[in-house]
This record gives structure tokens, sequence and C-alpha cells, in this order.
């Protein structure tokens, strides 16, 4: 059995981060994980801005209200349900997480959780497991079911390299070319096109076996 992981913002939806550093005009809070590979750095970088500006979560899902998937996302998120096994694997919150993911259907997603106190201010965090999205490709290998990953930031990079077959999607050039081996695409239909071709290889295949990058 295969099953399609798939990375959320960036790849189906905007980054939540970067919507509201422009609700807010807080420039800071445009850095994601295409740029900061310490995910735990990252969000304690975050979080303190958060608490500096009075920010907390009803305010950040106000902004998340007004996000809509990435043009097309949804489409192809259909299409590809029509063939494939998929999930979404992320390193967002459910708090921020389930109104986007209604609007692309409710596939399934598999992300982390926050801590909130009572007046609404962001306190920290909770990852469901170290290496989250590695962890979990690993534990589905570890039941029988190969893995296709794909994503868009360096927080995607050890669950593609860990799968049967990976691939970029609108990624940074400084990611495209630290990792030519990775296919890199651009468009939704070379991503299905990808992905179909994937499922109809028999055996196994590591996406280090080509280095053929499609821009």
């Amino acid at each position: 059995m295969n099953l399609v992981c798939l990375d959320m913002e960036g790849v189906l939806t905007p980054e939540i981060w970067i919507a509201l550093a422009e609700e807010t005009g807080i420039r800071e809070l445009r850095r994601t994980t295409k740029e900061e590979p310490d995910y735990d750095k990252l969000m304690r970088g975050r979080l303190a801005i958060l608490k500096e500006h009075g920010i907390g979560l009803p305010g950040i899902q106000k902004v998340i209200g007004t996000v809509e998937p990435l043009p097309g996302a949804k489409e192809f998120l259909t299409e590809l349900r029509s063939f494939a096994q998929t999930v979404v694997l992320s390193d967002t919150f459910e708090e921020f997480a389930m109104p986007l993911i209604q609007k692309l259907g409710n596939p399934t997603i598999f992300c982390n959780s926050l801590e909130v106190a009572d007046n609404g201010e962001i306190t920290g965090y909770r990852m469901r497991a170290a290496h989250s999205k590695l962890s979990t490709v690993k534990a589905l290998q570890s039941v029988g079911i190969e893995t296709i990953a794909a994503g868009d930031s360096f927080n995607d990079l050890e669950m593609i390299e860990a799968s049967k077959a990976g691939f970029l999607f609108r990624t940074t050039d400084a990611i495209r070319k630290a990792y030519p081996h990775i296919p890199s695409f651009t468009e939704y239909g070379e991503l299905l096109s990808a992905i179909r071709g994937a499922l109809q290889k028999e055996g196994h295949f590591h996406s280090k076996q080509t280095d053929k990058t499609v821009k």
C-alpha cells in the first residue's frame, strides 16, 4: 500500500505566519521553515513576538479565517485523492489548521497543538513527536505502508528523503540548489504526474536516484 504525505503551508495553503505578518505589519513574523531549519528556535521567536505585541490565539484565528487555499490546491487535492490515499503532515497546529482543512475538503491531517492560557495568550506548543514528519513516515513504513512525500521547506526534507519517492514543490532557490537530487516542481499538474509515476513504479526507489529537476 502507498500513502501520499503532503505538507500543508506552501503546498496547499499560504503560510499562516506570513498572512499574520501582513495583517499586523510585523516583518519578523514572515520568517518560516523555508528560511529557518531549527523549528524550535523559530517557534520560540514567534511566541516571543506575539507576547511582545499582545497578540493571542483569537486574533490569529481571525486572520486565518480570511485565508483561502492556494489557487488550484483544492482541485489538485481532489484529483490526487481520487487515485491515491493521502494525508497532510504539517508542523502547524490544529488551532490554526482546521478552518483551512475544511476549505480543502477535510483531508486527514496530522499536526501539533498549542498551549493557550485562559486569556488567549499562546504560552507554548506541543509537538506530536520529535522530527514529527520523519517519525510519521517511519511509523507508516514499519507497518508495510510505502510513502511518497512532497513539501517545500527544510522541515519537509527528512520525510521526503525517507520516502520511496519525494518531491519539492514551490521551494526556495537555496533549498533546490542544496538538494539537486530531489525533483522540484512549481505547478500542481507536474506534481500530480510525478506522484502518478511514482505509484506506477514497481519495487522501491529513492528520490536520490534522480537528479532531474522540473522548473
